[in-house]
């Protein structure tokens, strides 16, 4: 007689929707948004696993680093939740597996919920209300509110389902290795969205000179000679807009030589040797407070 399968409901599926409302309730700068997933995930957890050791090894399982926009990630929980319900029901899927495709989609999601919540559909709605607002109209503030929340829900709802169906597709062709695809596509996409983003939130900027060079006249802007009031400051910014610098002296700092060899050399370099420190089971916090006050020390010695 065939085992019957362990199946989550829409109702199961619909608790886990409303938990992840708590996404950021516990956030810590180690591990990120750990705790909300896991406490998002434990009415499947605890439905899936009827063993006490299987339920603590999802939990666990579940407690490794995890940073998305909290919008963008239910469809990660979708298909987390396909892959747990598949492994619950015998089929062979790895921790590796639900970790990779974990990881591999919340880096490119991460990318494009800022811009499409914060930038984009947050400033409109906003607007919206404040037009309102701005005429006298007392239901500015509550047009924003329920639209934003509805927008939320129905986004946050319905990707999560979106991820849960796509998620049972991917697992019904475990023989035919579509996991490891999916898992290695999305491990490259999230590559690329992290090394695209090192030149965005990664700077470091060298301060020593190396050189300082008196430049000839006509290269730089001759302050004396500019009309006095606005009619000088227009002749100035005109000067400066061509090309000329705004001193006679042109001083060439450490930073300005690696910018021309290869620009952001030296936060590529950073974000390599946290990677290194990490696959070396560095600590997150001692990575963090050793950046911390490394940057102290070479501020204060100048070379930052």
């Amino acid at each position: 007689m065939e085992e019957k399968k362990i199946k989550l409901t829409k109702a199961d599926r619909f608790k886990m929707f409303l938990r992840s409302y708590f996404l950021l309730s516990s956030f810590n700068y180690e591990r990120m948004q750990n705790g909300g997933v896991a406490y998002t995930l434990i009415p499947a957890i605890k439905k899936l696993y009827s063993s006490k050791a299987d339920r603590a090894a999802a939990l666990k399982r579940h407690l490794e680093f995890f940073n998305t926009h909290p919008f963008m990630a239910n469809p990660i929980f979708g298909v987390t939740l396909a892959l747990e319900e598949e492994r619950a029901n015998g089929a062979n899927v790895d921790d590796a597996a639900i970790s990779g495709v974990k990881i591999g989609m919340m880096g490119p999601l991460a990318g494009a919920g800022d811009p499409l919540f914060w930038f984009t559909l947050r400033p409109i709605m906003l607007s919206l209300g404040a037009s309102l607002a701005v005429s006298g109209n007392v239901a500015g503030p509550f047009v924003f509110f329920i639209l934003w929340n509805i927008m939320a829900a129905a986004v946050k709802w319905y990707t999560q389902e979106f991820g849960y169906r796509a998620g049972t597709a991917i697992t019904d062709d475990l023989s035919g290795g579509l996991l490891q695809k999916v898992t290695r596509g999305a491990s490259m996409m999230g590559m690329f969205v992290i090394g695209s983003l090192i030149q965005r939130w990664v700077s470091i900027t060298f301060t020593p000179v190396v050189s300082t060079v008196k430049q000839q006249k006509g290269a730089y802007i001759d302050w004396e000679k500019l009309p006095a009031g606005a009619k000088g400051l227009k002749e100035a910014f005109t000067q400066y807009a061509a090309g000329r610098s705004l001193s006679e002296t042109k001083v060439t700092t450490l930073q300005d030589n690696l910018d021309q060899l290869v620009p952001g050399l030296a936060a590529l370099g950073l974000t390599f040797l946290c990677m290194y420190l990490l696959k070396r089971k560095v600590s997150p916090i001692v990575i963090i407070l050793g950046i911390f006050v490394l940057a102290i020390v070479f501020h204060v010695i100048g070379l930052l």
